[in-house]
């Protein structure tokens, strides 16, 4: 699977004090470029160069260039990059090897760089990472050994501080661990930081900006940092890859401290504590990147790296999903004759997968919120096997009628968190066994926590040994509706993510809250990797009565409509569903053969914030041609002019794939800006479009 090239060079101290200056060593592959030269390692594609004092692998930054817009920062670190709190800065036993990655089902094509040495006691390894086309240098972070003192403190309140010459000053630094950090010129630096919210059983609005101006030393929370010098015209950002702010593990209080052009993250979610003697703890990692401040080319910079994470393929992980859990049936329904029947009507839809929620498997006990607890289940050697009462013939009538239609069978599983998560390996054979057994390969996970990081550790493990047992051809659908989860930027090479439950039993659909978050998400989280519910409108509606945007005021068409920049799940039992409701079938099949098309570009939101009443949609931008999702909502305009991401001047013509829209031609005015023409009211269309 991996063609890997290792050219290593290992610097050891082969007579006493041997200078590390006397070496060189070079390695290119595929467009990016490794060289240390006296004391300078450098790290380089077409698009971003990064240098470092090497300092016996305790590296030091001292440049950073973005090539494609000839932009040079002069970095005036004089510290090394990680700074562990009270652990020396000398280091020794630096060594350093490179390797080369092919394009494969695990990973895109990239050359990661390691690079070991020695604090005192602690033993410490990077693992950088470089990709042909993209503006950012990735860093995995690794830990093992003895620290000398506890890291962890907490940050003093500037409220408590009496005049500026105490705020956050030097001494704070002191406080917290650094795991990245630039100091450059200039004290004109415009900030943005993006902080996240998953937990969507408790929270709807999933995505939360905050602009500044950078000054004395502030924190920021966020997975997203960007900094833009205002008078170089040129930025940079940072990506915390860890859990949301509100649920990191040895949270310090804040992801970036920044000080006009010192900019730091903060934050490894470990402590001192955790390490381990023997063996690699891994902390939480990074990426840093740079751009032109205009908003497409700042977003499609970090685009480029997060389409590096889990490469999109067609057969793997495309869908239209159907979980009949939305109707609120729960595990009571499901058994061999339910699923059979709506495998039927799930090919009337256009279904891919239909994935049997909880209630498919034995060891169920009738106490747990699900339907039952799983304390007396792992003691039990047919845990996660179907449950013969329901299913008398096991999975296999289920799997052989849903190859037959051709949609792929999915299970839900949830993880033993006991004893943080001392079962893991025995999770892992079971789906793997599931696996080897029926074909199955795409498991919703739910139900998981991460109160430490023993339970991270272990949890990544359960991951990891289910990938290598499927080659990477599994599909790990990941929950991130409630409990401590991995938000959408930690585990994204495993599969997509389950966003939120919602249901007409409780009033919480409505369709432009789905629509608003994935519209939401999509600026920073590739809406390709997230699974987007639409639900039956025909039910509870009572409940909605005199209620403007409930369900029932949309066409079913429409509700699909909302899910297509994501993958779309039916969130529902098909047997619930009216006659007229089938006929969706027929909007599902044309979305089917563009979806991949569609997903492979890069997916931004335009138009007004979904409201109810807005004009809004998506752009899937490709190389001068690509895609347009425009949703009018419930208002009296049939027209509105929308700024895009094509290029002022720019003829463009638009050509109806899905829905209600006309044909047309016409040419991109200021910022983009096109003027679309939807006839009726809570309508959408999807465009193909060419630039001429």
């Amino acid at each position: 699977m991996k063609n890997i090239i290792i050219i290593g060079l290992v610097l050891l101290a082969l007579c006493v004090n041997q200078s590390i200056s006397s070496q060189s060593y070079n390695f290119t592959q595929a467009g990016c470029h490794v060289e240390l030269r006296n004391d300078t390692l450098t790290l380089s594609n077409m698009l971003i160069e990064r240098k470092w004092l090497w300092n016996n692998g305790n590296l030091i930054t001292c440049g950073l260039a973005d090539l494609k817009n000839g932009t040079y920062w002069k970095v005036t670190n004089k510290q090394p990059d990680l700074m562990l709190t009270g652990e020396p800065t000398s280091a020794g036993n630096g060594n350093i090897t490179a390797e080369y990655f092919a394009a494969s089902a695990e990973s895109s094509e990239q050359v990661r760089v390691t690079v070991n040495y020695r604090v005192g006691t602690l033993d410490v390894k990077k693992i950088l990472k470089l990709f042909p086309n993209c503006p950012a240098i990735a860093c995995e972070l690794y830990l093992k050994g003895k620290a000398s003192h506890k890291w962890l403190k907490t940050f003093d309140n500037p409220a408590d501080m009496q005049n500026v010459e105490r705020l956050l000053d030097f001494a704070q630094m002191d406080n917290v661990p650094v795991i990245e950090q630039l100091s450059l010129d200039g004290r004109h630096w415009k900030l943005k930081a993006v902080e996240f919210s998953d937990i969507t059983d408790r929270f709807n609005s999933l995505v939360h900006p905050v602009e500044a101006l950078s000054y004395k030393n502030c924190s920021y929370r966020g997975n997203l940092l960007f900094a833009e010098n205002t008078e170089r015209k040129a930025g940079l950002f940072f990506l915390k890859e860890a859990p949301t702010s509100n649920i990191q593990l040895k949270y310090p209080g804040g992801d970036f401290l920044t000080n006009a052009g010192r900019l730091r993250i903060i934050g490894l979610g470990i402590d001192s504590a955790d390490l381990n003697t023997d063996e690699w703890t891994r902390a939480y990692g990074y990426v840093t990147g740079v751009y032109r401040p205009e908003k497409i080319e700042r977003l499609n910079a970090v685009r480029e790296y997060m389409k590096t994470i889990r490469p999109l393929f067609k057969e793997r992980d495309e869908m239209v999903m159907l979980n009949t859990w939305g109707d609120r049936g729960q595990d009571t329904r499901i058994n061999e004759s339910f699923c059979l029947n709506e495998l039927e009507l799930a090919a009337k839809l256009g279904i891919t997968h239909f994935e049997l929620d909880d209630g498919w498997q034995t060891g169920r006990s009738a106490n747990s919120a699900y339907g039952g607890t799983f304390t007396d289940m792992w003691k039990n050697d047919n845990y996660w096997k179907p449950d013969p009462k329901r299913f008398p013939n096991g999975l296999e009538p289920i799997v052989k009628r849903g190859k037959e239609l051709g949609i792929e069978i999915c299970l839900w599983f949830n993880p033993s968190s006991q004893n943080d998560y001392a079962d893991w390996e025995k999770d892992a054979n079971a789906l793997i066994s599931i696996y080897k057994t029926f074909g199955i390969r795409t498991f919703k996970i739910d139900g998981t926590t991460i109160p430490n990081k023993l339970s991270e550790i272990r949890l990544r493990n359960f991951y990891e040994s289910i990938m290598k047992a499927t080659d990477w051809k599994a599909v790990l659908n990941l929950d991130v509706t409630a409990g401590r989860r991995g938000g959408y930027f930690f585990f994204k090479e495993y599969g997509n993510q389950f966003l939120e439950n919602r249901y007409t039993d409780w009033n919480n659909y409505y369709p432009y809250w789905t629509l608003r978050n994935l519209w939401m998400l999509s600026e920073y989280v590739p809406a390709q990797t997230l699974q987007i519910e639409f639900l039956n409108k025909w039910r509870n509606t009572d409940k909605y009565k005199g209620d403007k945007f409930a369900p029932a005021n949309y066409s079913f068409d429409y509700l699909f409509a909302t899910t297509m920049a994501a993958q779309p799940l039916a969130w529902f039992e098909a047997a619930n569903l009216p006659t007229d409701a089938f006929t969706t079938g027929a909007l599902i099949k044309k979305y089917k053969s563009v979806q991949h098309d569609f997903h492979t570009g890069y997916i931004f939101p335009i138009g007004e914030e979904p409201s109810g009443e807005s004009w809004t949609g998506f752009q899937s931008l490709k190389d001068k041609r690509g895609y347009f999702i425009l949703y009018r909502e419930d208002n009296e305009r049939s027209s509105c002019s929308l700024s895009t991401f094509l290029k002022e001047g720019s003829e463009v013509e638009f050509t109806p794939v899905l829905g209600s829209g006309k044909a047309f031609r016409t040419k991109a005015g200021k910022d983009g800006t096109i003027t679309f023409y939807l006839e009726k009211p809570k309508s959408f269309v999807m465009y193909s479009y060419k630039i001429k």
